[in-house]
């Protein structure tokens, strides 16, 4: 049996903020509660969003709090050949296609359908170039959602959510592997990672969950293992909307680490305990999210 192995995954956007804390605390609790690993990946796949050196002060945050990964963090940026292998074996298996269409040609196609459905800013994509160009250029490459006999209806529990199904031809549509300016995208490389670092465990925000069902969906057509899927609430600013680097949210205040951890604590719903620092209060957080989410 594989050894249970969680991972924070954070983008080096900006440090560390208030959100972002809730997320790697809870995924440290779970990997730590379970006997398990605790890995960091760095997730700069999205190289022109992503700002030097905010990695390293990522790592000293985590540090400063305590939380210390078992292995070098891996950078998606180093990643490319992976990515690639496993995109041959997709296109191989008929799973991907080059697909020629612009943002402004889908759109059009909704509405020409009848259909001008939005997800994520986005239309769903109709599956134009899936029997081909049509004379266009290649510009990304997709998933083709429904192949091989397995349909594009992903059913999963969450473990704080619970039952979840989403129909990703429907809902999502042939969702894109490789970007038209040639980066990797978010799920393949999410896919690629975890897998390849046998993560058991995902804990993340619940602002990911709506990601869940085109990775399994990308875990079936690669034949790699399905983790373990839990989604932690969400820390949201004045406005009600999430706390993100995007809007505003101001960098972690380390000058009380144990502060910081207490806030996290209880948006995770956990008990306000007193600690006299950092590591007694991670000491002490275990065994409470091991009886609350470890069975």
């Amino acid at each position: 049996m594989a050894l249970p192995t969680g991972r924070f995954a954070p983008s080096p956007t900006g440090p560390l903020h208030a959100g972002s804390l809730v997320a790697a605390l809870a995924s440290w609790l779970d990997a730590r509660a379970r006997g398990g690993r605790w890995l960091v990946r760095i997730e700069d796949v999205d190289t022109p969003r992503c700002v030097p050196g905010t990695d390293r002060v990522i790592l000293g945050q985590l540090a400063a709090l305590g939380m210390h990964a078992d292995a070098p963090p891996l950078y998606q940026s180093t990643r490319g050949a992976a990515y690639q292998q496993a995109l041959d074996t997709l296109r191989a298996h008929g799973w991907a296609y080059d697909c020629g269409c612009t943002r402004s040609d889908i759109e059009a196609a909704q509405r020409a359908a009848g259909t001008p459905r939005q997800r994520h800013a986005q239309a769903v994509y109709p599956g134009t170039c899936r029997a081909g160009l049509h004379g266009k250029p290649a510009r990304a490459v997709r998933l083709r959602t429904r192949h091989a006999g397995l349909g594009p209806r992903i059913d999963w529990v969450d473990r704080r959510l619970g039952a979840a199904s989403q129909d990703v031809e429907r809902e999502v549509g042939d969702f894109v592997l490789k970007r038209a300016d040639g980066l990797w995208a978010y799920q393949l490389a999410v896919v690629v990672d975890d897998a390849a670092q046998q993560v058991t465990h995902v804990v993340r925000g619940a602002d990911l969950a709506d990601n869940t069902a085109r990775q399994i969906l990308l875990q079936r057509a690669l034949g790699v293992p399905t983790p373990s899927y839990q989604h932690v609430p969400l820390v949201l600013g004045a406005d009600g909307h999430k706390l993100s680097k995007q809007n505003g949210a101001a960098a972690l205040d380390l000058s009380d680490p144990t502060a910081a951890l207490r806030a996290a604590g209880r948006v995770l719903e956990l008990p306000d305990m007193a600690a006299a620092d950092a590591a007694a209060w991670l000491h002490a957080a275990l065994p409470a999210w091991a009886a609350r989410w470890v069975a």
